[in-house]
């Protein structure tokens, strides 16, 4: 972009022009919305200690409490991607009404005591409504950003990451626990707060930019189109690699380093502020992937990426024993796990069909986060079986065929449509 005007060229857009500051002040509003809405994902594993000491949750209870979310987030998420919804409704109103309905799920769990599975009933209900919080996001984010997509999207899903990373924090601030754990439904009900703010940010601040093309007819059968279409099956490949590495990280690396730093005799609120890091320094990676995937690739950044984080899964073993080189690599492990992910994204936003975009991105998050549900739920019992040293080895296969998928989309005449023709 240059100058102070951005004028659509696009047939298929609305044309309109809009200042720069207009699509700046847009994009902020949208990023602290997201921000603060997904605080609700991580709201009940950062707090998976003091529940589980609570309720006594095995191992399984522990998985679900993260997996019954990942399954509404995937059932929400096909159900909106066959109505076409992320193309026929307003975004900025899609998200807010999403938001406010995880957000009210999340509190429910508030008033439970001992009732996994009625927590797990609500987790699903919690994970539906973030469904309809970001894959319309990043729909809503692509309708300001052309020549700079990956920068726009990347800044939308480094607030996601950050959000994220939330309720990790207010898990560990000493001012919320002192020297011990602080009461989890607590977190919870200023996660869900966060949430239903974050929603009025959306639904009154925030509306589509200039790239924004006309409401799309209901076409179910364009959801399978990811199947038919080669460069598009290709990014959605790379990013199936890419999520079956992510969440397995995400869920568990922040009890990982608490074993880690215990058995250092390293404190445990250092073990969670450094849990919470390495989840939030993914929100830098988002963002710095962005600015160099539109000027040098997708492809190029998203193999790096893969490269340096498939890495990090296999050296991560070596140092459990050594808490202070553990954090190093994690902190490396956190800024490129997800460094990759909006790419994916923007590369589908620019390959598919430019009426169905809100529609493809929903699907290709549906795929991934249908695949994260494996990778969470084998991590517990291979604990038991190898121990907390090896068990993130399971995780280097993702990285691998994303490298692979992504290295075959870059040969590919469609692959100029990426990134301005910086495939």
């Amino acid at each position: 972009m240059s100058g102070r005007e951005i004028v659509t060229a696009d047939q298929n857009t609305c044309h309109a022009t809009t200042s720069a500051g207009e699509k700046w002040r847009n994009l902020l509003l949208l990023v602290t919305a997201e921000i603060l809405i997904y605080g609700l994902w991580f709201s009940v594993s950062a707090i998976l200690p003091q529940m589980s000491e609570e309720w006594q949750l095995s191992g399984a209870d522990q998985s679900w409490m993260t997996m019954s979310l990942q399954l509404g987030f995937v059932v929400g998420a096909l159900l909106s991607a066959l109505l076409n919804l992320p193309d026929r409704i307003p975004a900025n109103r899609l998200i807010a009404a999403s938001a406010l309905m995880g957000a009210a799920a999340n509190a429910g769990i508030v008033s439970l005591d001992d009732a996994p599975m009625l927590t797990f009933v609500l987790r699903f209900a919690t994970g539906m409504g973030l469904a309809g919080a970001y894959p319309p996001g990043m729909k809503l984010a692509a309708t300001w950003c052309k020549k700079d997509r990956g920068l726009g999207i990347g800044l939308l899903v480094g607030g996601v990451v950050f959000g994220k990373s939330i309720p990790h924090l207010l898990n560990a601030i000493p001012f919320f626990s002192g020297d011990g754990m602080p009461p989890w439904r607590m977190i919870l009900v200023m996660s869900s707060g966060l949430a239903a703010l974050g929603a009025v940010v959306v639904g009154v601040g925030v509306y589509a930019g200039p790239f924004l093309t006309g409401v799309a007819p209901f076409n179910w059968r364009f959801a399978g189109r990811f199947l038919t279409h080669r460069p598009t099956r290709l990014a959605n490949f790379g990013y199936l690699g890419h999520m079956w590495e992510l969440y397995g990280m995400w869920t568990w690396v922040p009890i990982f380093l608490i074993f880690s730093y215990r058995g250092g005799g390293w404190s445990i609120l250092s073990a969670r502020l450094a849990g919470f890091a390495a989840i939030a320094v993914g929100a830098v990676g988002s963002m710095v992937a962005g600015i160099f995937a539109d000027r040098l690739g997708r492809s190029r950044v998203t193999v790096a990426s893969l490269f340096l984080s498939g890495s990090c899964t296999l050296c991560a073993g070596f140092l459990f024993s050594y808490p202070g080189f553990l954090t190093a690599l994690c902190l490396l492990w956190g800024f490129t796990v997800v460094a990759d992910s909006a790419q994916f994204s923007a590369a589908v936003s620019e390959l598919t069909d430019s009426r169905y975009v809100g529609t493809a991105l929903t699907v290709q998050t549906t795929l991934g986060f249908l695949l994260t549900l494996v990778s969470i739920r084998i991590i517990p019992p291979l604990v038991d079986i190898i121990g907390w040293e090896w068990v993130f080895v399971v995780l280097a296969p993702g990285p691998l065929f994303g490298i692979w998928s992504m290295l075959h989309l870059r040969r590919l005449p469609e692959a100029m449509q990426m990134a301005s023709g910086n495939r």
